[in-house]
């Protein structure tokens, strides 16, 4: 009779060890954060459409990207189509995780994630942000999170006709960068002498008043470039020429220069501009 009670005992122990080693195998818990982007944007929204909006233009790409002890988790592209454009929504695993967002328009992106860098062909309004975050708690949650402006501008405002027959301006910094590494926000894909086309369109032959914008990725700190501007007519003759030495950029800063392009002997000079930061005045 002991013998019978001293094995149903041990079977009982064995059946509670089992249990045991079942439960530990369970997944861990994990939360579902919605992150509505902010900033500088304007989010338009209809049954049809959905809009991320800044200075009058539509935002075409958000990614969001997830570290967890230096490793990248997961990642998330979203395209102006998406439904949720401009709130994606990550699943996240308890504990610490660094996230990274950028919100562009700018074109013919290369994501390097060995790199983490984002470089592009055509540089246009570009945002970013860098968020910490601990998850201590299962569920669902809706965060805002704030993006800030990754880029630089160089705006130029030629104040003299535009002459029948001009083609394009030719705008070439001595150097520009075209990417950002996507963690810290600071500038790469450096290129030397890289010239930007700017078709001209016949329509506004004879006009005044004309401008040209070209962004590029900055750092917060100042760096300066030489630039040159040439316009060309359709038969590739520099009809217009202006050169602009150690020109100032800083991210989320203008440098305007407004003057004559295709009048000999004209300066431009550069003004203050305030629709993003405040920016710096100068002359060629």
């Amino acid at each position: 009779m002991k013998k019978t009670i001293l094995f149903m005992a041990l079977a009982a122990m064995c059946a509670s060890c089992q249990k045991t080693v079942i439960d530990d195998s369970e997944s861990p818990e994990q939360k579902q954060i919605t992150f509505n982007i902010k900033g500088d944007f304007t989010l338009h929204t209809s049954p049809m459409t959905r809009a991320l909006t800044a200075d009058g233009k539509d935002m075409t790409d958000v990614w969001v990207l997830d570290y967890v002890g230096g490793e990248l988790q997961q990642q998330i592209h979203q395209t102006a189509e998406d439904e949720d454009f401009g709130s994606p929504t990550m699943s996240l695993e308890l504990g610490e995780h660094n996230l990274y967002f950028v919100a562009t328009r700018s074109t013919g992106p290369t994501l390097n994630t060995s790199a983490k860098t984002l470089v592009f062909t055509k540089i246009l309004d570009t945002f970013h942000k860098a968020l910490a975050i601990s998850v201590t708690s299962g569920g669902t949650e809706s965060r805002a999170v704030n993006l800030d402006r990754a880029v630089t501008k160089l705006k130029l405002n030629f104040t003299d006709a535009v002459p029948d027959g001009t083609a394009s301006i030719n705008i070439t910094p001595a150097t520009w960068y075209y990417g950002m590494n996507y963690q810290t926000g600071e500038p790469v894909g450096v290129m030397a002498d890289e010239t930007i086309v700017i078709s001209v369109p016949s329509s506004i032959y004879g006009e005044t008043e004309q401008s040209a914008n070209v962004y590029g990725f900055s750092s917060a700190t100042e760096w300066t470039t030489d630039i040159a501007v040439n316009s060309l007519d359709d038969e590739d003759n520099i009809i217009g020429s202006a050169n602009i030495e150690n020109a100032p950029f800083v991210r989320n800063r203008i440098s305007e220069y407004t003057g004559n392009l295709w009048t000999a002997g004209s300066g431009m000079t550069l003004n203050l501009n305030t629709d993003w930061l405040d920016s710096y005045e100068g002359s060629w």
